[in-house]
């Protein structure tokens, strides 16, 4: 867990952050979301102690972090930065093994976590761990930067702004990507963004800032149902809640015994994306597979149901 409390960053008297206090579980996905200049990436940099504090606390498992030198602190801190953050001049293997060279590894241990983490970031590690960083798309430098984030297997990855210099449909798949390997490791994610929509899919939690201050702090699903103010409406958009529902859950959430004509949707499918299939296809009823077997059925009703504002 991380405790933050009544931390306040300040430059020449303005306070960048003002007085936050946070509570972050153990294993979560918290977003932190924002416009700039509204303090979100300072407050992530106090964390690991590139930006020190000027008052407040921050404890990680219960140890203040200042109890530790700050270049001891960082190599138990995963950082993942926008564009990757590679060293041009070090081949896949290094850049992934930099921290565990740092903490002092030996070699054949180093290898094996950099196979490791090649594959579960589907990068084949035979083809993968002697390119350059010149030689890997842009979707594969971000799994890289994450997969060096990740190599001494900290218990917490801070993430500023990971994927925003990605397209659309490698930015879902690194998104997607995130989750699958946060949930299987148990690491403690904080992740800066200025997409709410962003924040909505990764966060378990999602706090809102403004001019230094957090606004809300809770899951989602309250903050779609229940902005605390204006601003917090205005980063949501008036017009798609309902939708955005939708996108934080599965259709093996609602599966139904039957069966239903037509290409059927996966069960990993968002409910936002099965009602989609289903307005254009003008289809009230959908199959569903699991892994190519059919499970049963999707109803539009159903789906309508979970997109209504919670009680």
């Amino acid at each position: 867990m991380i405790e933050i409390d009544n931390l306040t960053k300040t430059y020449d008297g303005r306070a960048v952050v003002d007085d936050v206090t946070l509570s972050i579980p153990s294993r979560e996905i918290v977003a932190i979301v924002g416009t700039s200049g509204s303090g979100k990436t300072t407050l992530l940099r106090m964390i690991n102690r590139l930006v020190e504090p000027s008052a407040g606390t921050i404890r990680i498992d219960g140890r203040d972090t200042h109890d530790l030198p700050p270049y001891e602190l960082r190599r138990q801190i995963g950082y993942a930065i926008q564009g990757h953050g590679l060293f041009p001049h070090r081949d896949v293997a290094h850049n992934i093994g930099t921290v565990p060279r740092l903490l002092g590894w030996d070699k054949h241990r180093i290898s094996a976590r950099v196979d490791e983490l090649l594959e579960m970031f589907q990068l084949e590690p035979d083809q993968y761990r002697s390119r350059m960083p010149h030689e890997l798309s842009g979707g594969q430098k971000q799994r890289v930067g994450v997969a060096r984030a990740l190599a001494a297997g900290p218990l917490v990855l801070l993430m500023d702004e990971p994927f925003g210099a990605l397209d659309p449909i490698i930015r879902a798949k690194a998104q997607a990507d995130l989750v699958e390997i946060q949930q299987r490791l148990g690491t403690t994610v904080v992740l800066v963004t200025h997409d709410m929509d962003e924040a909505i899919r990764l966060g378990d939690r999602i706090a809102v800032m403004s001019e230094g201050k957090v606004l809300q702090y809770a899951s989602p699903e309250e903050i779609i149902a229940n902005p605390v103010d204006d601003f917090v409406e205005a980063m949501l958009g008036s017009g798609d809640k309902a939708f955005r529902l939708l996108t934080l859950d599965h259709v093996s959430s609602v599966v139904e015994p039957g069966e239903a004509e037509g290409p059927p949707v996966d069960t990993h499918l968002s409910l936002r994306d099965a009602y989609s299939e289903m307005l254009w296809s003008q289809r009230p009823v959908l199959p569903v597979t699991r892994d190519g077997v059919p499970v049963g059925i999707v109803t539009r009703a159903a789906l309508e149901k979970r997109a209504a504002r919670p009680q």
